[in-house]
């Protein structure tokens, strides 16, 4: 998962990366990480974004296919829910900050 950030993840195909059924692979992962695969998924994904939109000049597109989303606005909706903020204020916010 964290290799492969873009890659089209799915419960069952983590669940079947790690040999086990998707219910006890789900199960284990909740109590080890204190979420949800797709969730923790989720957060993984966001915070490589926040890189991709701090060091470079991709457009909002490719931020968005480098971390698994096929379209901008499904990857701005993800952002906003987990940082409070759209991808394009949150790029804003970093350039703006003092010492960048």
């Amino acid at each position: 998962m964290h290799e492969r950030v873009a890659n089209p993840w799915t419960v069952e195909n983590m669940a079947a990366s790690a040999g086990m059924s998707r219910s006890a692979f789900a199960l284990r992962f909740k109590e080890l990480l204190g979420e949800t695969p797709l969730g923790y998924l989720t957060n993984w994904q966001m915070h490589t974004a926040t890189g991709l939109l701090r060091e470079d000049n991709r457009k909002l597109f490719e931020v968005a296919r480098s971390v698994g989303y096929d379209s901008d606005a499904a990857f701005s909706k993800a952002f906003k829910r987990v940082l409070g903020m759209a991808p394009k204020a949150y790029r804003r916010s970093v350039a703006e900050a003092p010492g960048s």
